[in-house]
């Protein structure tokens, strides 16, 4: 940097737009980050009380630092203060309590500004860098990454995105899971934070927006519109349940999430890891919607109270099982996936309390 009364170099100036190219920052970003740097290094050398302000001029790749004094009657400080006499001097139509900018440039200012500059800037620089990945990753919430298992670490895994790292705390992965390093794994992310070393992704593998992710990259028909996912209750690692809706009477919504020959809902199911998907039709009528969420079990029928949005089941004898499921699974996700309460009867069952309560009204 040449000392003319400003700091010039036009080479500086390159090198910061190949800088703000390269790591896609913001060009004003960088000129903060010099004007920073010139201020602290004046006031470390020139005097810590200066009030100094510096101007870039990146069309004339020119840095110039000015004093600002405010005019006062008599002087006691004057790295910040300016007699009347002494501004007028500079420009007669000052007055007392005006602000005055007078350009300082001391002989080897050029190299201590340089210097300092140079700690200011790359520091900086790894804020803003900081902050464009946080803007990116931000934007990426609730959506699914391919993801390289880098490390585990006290039953945590730790995953690389691209330009970040991610978390995959213990509580997010899957129970019937084991990830190794290099393993390649689609994750969802469920927050961006700002971190003191940058960002900090945190993503999942039990999370039901995964499956939902993963079923828009399979079928055409969710990303259209045609087809909706309604609803999805989820134990991750066991059983999925997911109720999908068809806007077009043409187009079967199970058939679409299943696909041909079943490949779609197997890509899903290979992902992870051999979950069980049971893809079921929504229903806007209760009784209908939770005969279908208990699948793969057959209903004979369904009581609904609407007051206390629970429900009472009727299955065959030989239904009874296969409806509640092992350690009652598949009605405890019929009903997260339905919002009602279900109370499952077989139909001996049901015979048998009709006859009690028959018995009781005769007594």
């Amino acid at each position: 940097m040449a000392n003319n009364g400003g700091i010039d170099s036009v080479e500086f100036f390159n090198a910061l737009d190949a800088m703000a190219r390269e790591r896609r920052i913001n060009k004003e970003v960088l000129f903060n980050a010099i004007e920073s740097a010139l201020i602290s290094a004046y006031k470390k050398n020139f005097g810590k009380t200066a009030n100094v302000r510096a101007v870039i001029d990146p069309d004339k790749g020119q840095v110039e630092v000015y004093s600002r004094k405010t005019v006062v009657e008599e002087v006691t400080d004057p790295q910040c203060e300016m007699s009347l006499e002494d501004a007028r001097a500079i420009r007669p139509q000052y007055e007392l309590g005006d602000l005055v900018e007078v350009p300082v440039t001391p002989r080897n200012f050029g190299r201590i500004a340089a210097q300092t500059g140079k700690q200011v800037v790359v520091q900086h620089l790894r804020e803003a860098e900081r902050g464009v990945i946080y803007d990116e990753y931000s934007q990426k919430e609730n959506e699914i990454l391919t993801a390289i298992v880098q490390r585990v670490e006290n039953r945590q895994v730790f995953v690389e995105l691209g330009r970040v790292e991610g978390l995959l705390e213990s509580s997010q992965q899957m129970p019937t899971e084991e990830l190794s390093p290099n393993d390649r794994i689609k994750v969802y992310v469920l927050e961006v934070s700002r971190m003191g070393r940058g960002p900090q992704v945190f993503v999942s593998r039990t999370h039901p927006g995964l499956v939902k992710r993963l079923f828009e990259l399979e079928v055409p028909e969710i990303v259209s519109g045609t087809v909706q996912i309604k609803s999805i209750a989820r134990e991750a690692g066991f059983r999925t349940k997911m109720a999908v809706h068809s806007t077009d009477p043409m187009i079967d919504a199970v058939g679409s999430c299943v696909g041909p020959r079943g490949m779609r809902v197997e890509n899903v199911v290979n992902e992870l890891k051999t979950e069980k998907i049971d893809i079921v039709k929504w229903s806007a009528d209760p009784a209908e919607y939770i005969a279908n969420a208990l699948n793969p079990a057959r209903v004979i029928s369904v009581f609904v109270s609407e007051t206390e949005k629970a429900a009472r089941v009727i299955v065959p004898d030989n239904q009874l099982s296969l409806a509640i499921g092992k350690e009652g699974q598949n009605a405890r996700l019929a009903a997260k996936l339905t919002g009602w309460k279900i109370d499952i009867k077989s139909q001996s069952q049901m015979e048998a309390l009709v006859e009690e309560k028959g018995a009781e009204a005769d007594s």
